[in-house]
């Protein structure tokens, strides 16, 4: 494994805007919208309480770099994506509600294979470097799938499809690119997601008062920030004591 720089282990240390007790109600409230019994089954295999899935997702981070590179990271990104996936999905009625907050929940969960353990440290695992997170994460949600007796075979295609394309083009990783509004959906909220999370990332390198960044390689663009850092400072603090 190469070593984290002293800047990367620093990134590394951070913590999500909202606190775990939070993510944690909140992931709970999404789980309890799920109406379909067999993805609803599928989820509390994943992050029930006694599930060693949900210990690990918990803590993982989302990332080495770029965004959500730090303890809950995992969880906070994906948690994010589903929440809003969701949302969106409510003003489309042809999307399958259940279906895309499913993907979106288990999109990233190839991760916890593909990173090392070790918060201070964020690394690829060599099964990462060898297969990817987007194949280690089908096989993590195809076993659990496996699982669960009577599962229907197109409901799992719709949800292992959304891990498979969830990086939108072969250029990108996905073996397949997204082929259903559900995987469209997830595809789209998570670059989003992702994108601004660099934001957050590269603000946090900002000086007080300082508006603009130096070109971030995430962003593709150098990043302006119109109330400065010290307003978003504020702003931060007054999310985390909230």
């Amino acid at each position: 494994m190469s070593e984290s720089t002293g800047s990367e282990v620093e990134e590394q240390l951070h913590e999500p805007a909202r606190s775990l007790h939070a993510m944690e109600a909140d992931l709970r409230v999404l789980l309890a919208g799920i109406e379909e019994p067999h993805l609803a089954l599928l989820l509390r295999r994943v992050f029930g309480d006694a599930s060693s899935l949900w210990a690990r997702y918990r803590v993982a981070p989302a990332a080495k770099r770029y965004h959500q590179a730090y303890r809950h990271g995992l969880l906070e990104h994906s948690l994010t994506v589903a929440e809003a996936v969701g949302a969106v999905a409510a003003t489309f009625p042809e999307v399958d509600r259940d279906v895309a907050v499913t993907g979106a929940l288990l999109h990233d969960i190839g991760k916890l294979e593909a990173y090392a353990d070790d918060a201070a440290a964020i690394d690829l695992t060599d099964v990462g470097r060898l297969q990817g997170e987007i194949v280690l994460g089908y096989y993590i949600v195809r076993r659990e799938i496996e699982q669960i007796e009577g599962f229907p075979q197109e409901l799992a295609w719709q949800v292992l499809h959304i891990v498979l394309s969830h990086h939108g083009s072969l250029e990108h990783g996905s073996p397949v690119v997204p082929c259903t509004r559900e995987a469209t959906l997830v595809h789209m909220i998570d670059n989003l997601g992702g994108r601004l999370g660099s934001f957050d990332r590269v603000q946090r390198d900002l000086h007080p008062g300082q508006r603009w960044a130096a070109f971030d390689r995430a962003l593709r663009a150098s990043a302006y920030f119109a109330r400065g850092q010290e307003a978003a400072g504020t702003q931060a603090a007054q999310r985390q004591a909230a």
